[in-house]
């Protein structure tokens, strides 16, 4: 804990604090860890130690990075040379192999820099992963040719898929497609017709960027740099080894070949909201490290007696507020990680109720971090407004990304609730 910034690192638990899995770090030293454990963890904290340390690039870059609505090409080539795009991505094509963890300490990490590079950089490394649940063909394709591929996608069905001999003829507009100029690869969604006519299943398809255009499309309120642009594809081939049922996959179904490695067993819908909070959690962080810093040091409460922010009792309620907040959407996405790291590591499925619980968390962590945000701001002021500053950025950034489809609060807390009461059918595919 910084005392002077109010930095905490969501890694590392507080004196007192418990650690993800409950227990006290006393009770989780690493003595008692395995080999195999203590290097995942040497792992991880070198890759979050990376991305921390691109900070002050990415502070520098976000201007730039909005006004042009697109990562600057510099953070992009520091997110490649950190191994952002390449946390999730096989060792056996030179990734690290890690786990949802470490993708979200990473993403909260530069979310604490910049909104857009973190949301880019997470986007990239999870789609990553879900291109390595396609059978071994489709993977050689993607990163044996190339071990830096970048893929990145658009899961809503939005194309069509005929059926051709070998494969699907596919033809669709996926928008919102964060990471567009940056992509090697797309896996994007399509409803596969029979020869009928009829749809027979729903399934993500993976295409080479360069068999699809970029329609310029993007221009948000916020993460404007996320480059979230509409993909077009006319009839482009898809072979049979491309293609992943979702509804399959939900069911924790894959066409992937290689049991061993236990991070591509990881439970479907989980794995793909869960990264969503990373960005997030390093905003609601960086908020709150703007106004702290302000308050202590000599912005005052203007028309009161008190000289400093810092000196006022209201201020002080609202500073440990957000603060709060901020720590119940760690302590609820850090359990929610846990809880989809343990099961890919044993080899199981996350039941149901597990995946139910988890999708109204997302939501629900989301939301603390908007609301954090939001009081923070009532705290700081006015000035938080300000072009010049970062807070008006953190903001926008944060309230966008807050409303991505995956992080929809009452979703989340309508699937949990039928989940609760044993009532209902199922309301989506992605829990």
């Amino acid at each position: 804990m910084n005392a002077a910034h109010g930095e905490h690192d969501p890694a590392t638990p507080s004196p007192g604090e418990t650690c993800r899995d409950g227990s006290s770090p006393e009770e989780t030293s690493r003595e008692e860890s395995s080999p195999e454990e203590i290097s995942r963890e040497r792992l991880r904290e070198r890759l979050v130690s990376r991305a921390a340390a691109l900070r002050p690039l990415l502070r520098d870059e976000a201007a730039r990075g909005e006004a042009d609505r697109a990562v600057p090409p510099e953070v992009v080539d520091a997110l490649s040379g950190a191994g952002v795009f390449r946390l999730l991505t096989p060792k056996r094509y030179g990734g690290h192999e890690t786990d949802l963890r470490t993708l979200t300490e990473v993403s909260a990490a530069l979310g604490k820099g910049d909104g857009s590079a973190a949301w880019v950089g997470m986007i990239i490394a999870v789609t990553n992963w879900l291109a390595c649940l396609f059978p071994e063909r489709a993977q050689e394709e993607v990163f044996g040719a190339d071990p830096d591929a970048r893929v990145t996608g658009v899961a809503a069905p939005t194309g069509m898929g005929e059926r051709v001999p070998g494969g699907w003829r596919v033809t669709g507009r996926w928008s919102y497609n964060s990471g567009a100029p940056y992509a090697t690869w797309a896996a994007v969604g399509a409803l596969l017709q029979n020869g009928a006519g009829a749809v027979e299943d729903q399934a993500l398809v993976l295409i080479p960027a360069s068999e699809l255009t970029v329609q310029d499309t993007w221009d948000a309120g916020g993460m404007r740099a996320t480059a979230g642009h509409t993909l077009i594809g006319h009839n482009v081939l898809v072979p049979e080894h491309r293609v992943l049922s979702v509804p399959a996959a939900a069911e924790g179904l894959y066409p992937r070949s290689n049991p061993d490695e236990t991070l591509y067993g990881a439970t479907f819908g989980p794995m793909l909201l869960l990264c969503l909070a990373g960005p997030l959690l390093g905003l609601g962080r960086a908020a709150l490290d703007v106004v702290v810093e302000a308050a202590a040091a000599s912005k005052p409460l203007s028309f009161t007696v008190h000289a400093r922010q810092a000196d006022s009792v209201g201020v002080r309620i609202q500073v440990a507020e957000s603060a709060l907040k901020l720590e119940t959407a760690e302590l609820h996405i850090r359990h929610a990680v846990d809880e989809v790291d343990r099961a890919a590591a044993a080899g199981r499925p996350l039941d149901d109720d597990a995946r139910a619980r988890i999708r109204a968390r997302a939501g629900f962590a989301a939301q603390q971090v908007v609301g954090a945000i939001g009081i923070l701001l009532d705290a700081h002021g006015s000035a938080g407004f300000a072009d010049a500053g970062p807070l008006q950025r953190i903001r926008r950034d944060a309230n966008t990304a807050a409303r991505h489809a995956g992080l929809v609060p009452a979703v989340g807390l309508e699937v949990y609730g039928k989940s609760l009461l044993g009532t209902g059918e199922r309301v989506s595919l992605m829990v």
